[in-house]
């Protein structure tokens, strides 16, 4: 039997990361030079309020997720997380891996006292809709707007 570990991705673990985030967009944006990129790494590192999340089988990352807690002024100044990056390897899928990793990052956000957790995705499949409510999420409390540059 394969071992499971659902922890932190360390700062050593970057490139793994990068390699499984191939699979989170069927387009995206080539990644800039590789001091870019570290820098962009040790800030978010270093930072308490970004945690990425992974799921390790047998040693190698098959499941992530990250997560912002954002402090806050209402709420009686609870703050809240913000889920993004959702992915897992395709050969890995329907495992249960990314309900466990979604439920390893909504932890965290209760320890560090949020009053809600929020998510969004772009794939706009009824089975997507699905795996988050499974997971707890409601996708019609709440109307979410995007804006890009």
């Amino acid at each position: 039997m394969k071992q499971i570990d659902i922890r932190e991705i360390q700062t050593d673990e970057l490139n793994e990361l990068l390699k499984l985030y191939q699979y989170l967009h069927e387009k995206d944006e080539p990644l800039p030079e590789t001091d870019i990129v570290e820098d962009t790494w040790d800030q978010i590192s270093s930072n308490p309020n970004l945690k990425y999340f992974g799921v390790f089988k047998s040693g190698k990352l098959i499941s992530s997720c990250t997560i912002s807690i954002i402090p806050n002024l209402t709420r009686a100044c609870r703050p809240y997380g913000l889920i993004e990056n959702v992915v897992t390897h395709p050969d890995q899928r329907k495992k249960g891996y990314g309900k466990e990793i979604l439920e390893r990052a909504i932890e965290f956000a209760w320890v560090n006292n949020c009053y809600k957790v929020m998510l969004m995705t772009g794939r706009m499949t009824e089975k997507t809709f699905r795996f988050y409510e499974a997971t707890g999420f409601n996708r019609h409390s709440k109307q979410a707007f995007i804006l890009k540059n």
